[in-house]
């Protein structure tokens, strides 16, 4: 057996080790995507929209699109911003915007990497946006059909778009190449979702209900659930798709087995964590607690949290992406 000072340091360098990555905020409040270092330092900043909610990489990760909503909250009154901000990364510089025009408070997004073309939830018009970011203009409009469109993703082979209607408790499930839409019963308050690597399956949490839903892609209905507990919002799958990560928006970060179809862990965290970002090797999980100015890491493996640091006060850390 080790000694127990040898074993103290190769817990801490695993540690070091998990955290050992530079990442990306939007500091929702602050109106900024500010950029941090494995050890939490903040090393930078660059000045978007107001109100930024989600952002996400370019096909080549080049860039970065975040969504410049213009209001803190989904469920706030008044018209928001109408951009999507562009990111140089690498530069750590705004190198644009795609403007919206007469279309607002956009939030949610996905991207196909084979055409670039970025889908976009908007809230003022209720909506859906399909953007060639590349042009830098909106491609189409698309109704949803419903209230608060929040997160969306692309459906199997990047054909339909898959749309949390948060307001009115379905999901919106839009044809992009007609416009057609069905519209799937689900619960109160879908949010998040995540597709398998085969697109069999999308799993998408229903925060009112304390549950994610199982949909088949195939016949477009859900067919099973796994219960959860804190109103979980944001979801990713492990790489090996055995295990489901996300946040409770009560207080802390969640696990799923997906064979069993229960919830097998939870930590607490210092406050309401409002996002969740799984690191591509599936081995970290980043949190932004919004009310409280701080960041939690997560370690997978152990289902721990194993860091906690501040961003400046009244700064709002939200969502959180791995830069190089």
């Amino acid at each position: 057996m080790l000694p127990m000072m040898h074993r103290k340091l190769l817990l801490a360098l695993a540690s070091c080790t998990l955290a050992a990555q530079d990442i990306a905020v939007v500091e929702k409040k602050a109106g900024m995507v500010a950029f941090y270092d494995a050890n939490g330092k903040r090393t930078g900043a660059v000045k978007v929209g107001s109100h930024p909610h989600e952002l996400m990489f370019s096909p080549d990760r080049r860039f970065l699109y975040v969504s410049d909503n213009g209001m803190l909250w989904m469920t706030d009154k008044g018209e928001g911003w109408n951009t999507i901000s562009i990111i140089d990364v690498a530069a750590r510089k705004k190198a644009g915007v795609i403007d919206l025009g007469n279309y607002r408070r956009p939030h949610g997004m996905d991207l196909n990497p084979k055409s670039g073309h970025i889908i976009s939830t908007i809230e003022n018009p209720y909506g859906l946006l399909l953007i060639d970011p590349a042009a830098r203009k909106v491609i189409r409009k698309f109704d949803v059909q419903g209230k608060s469109p929040h997160m969306a993703i692309y459906g199997p082979r990047h054909e339909t778009a898959w749309v949390s209607n948060s307001g009115t408790g379905t999901l919106a499930i839009v044809t992009l190449a007609t416009g057609a839409v069905k519209l799937v019963p689900v619960g109160k308050n879908p949010q998040g979702a995540v597709m398998t690597r085969d697109q069999k399956l999308v799993y998408l949490t229903i925060s009112q209900e304390n549950r994610i839903a199982i949909l088949d892609t195939a016949k477009q209905q859900v067919i099973g659930n796994i219960p959860t507990g804190g109103a979980p919002a944001r979801l990713a799958l492990t790489p090996d798709e055995k295990m489901l990560v996300y946040n409770w928006q009560e207080d802390g970060v969640a696990f799923a087995d997906i064979a069993s179809r229960k919830e097998v862990a939870h930590a607490k965290l210092p406050g309401r964590p409002l996002s969740l970002y799984l690191s591509r090797d599936g081995k970290r999980a980043y949190l932004g607690i919004q009310d409280s100015d701080k960041i939690a890491i997560a370690d997978v493996a152990t289902r721990k949290v194993v860091k906690v640091f501040d961003t400046p006060k009244g700064h709002g850390p939200d969502t959180i992406v791995e830069v190089p």
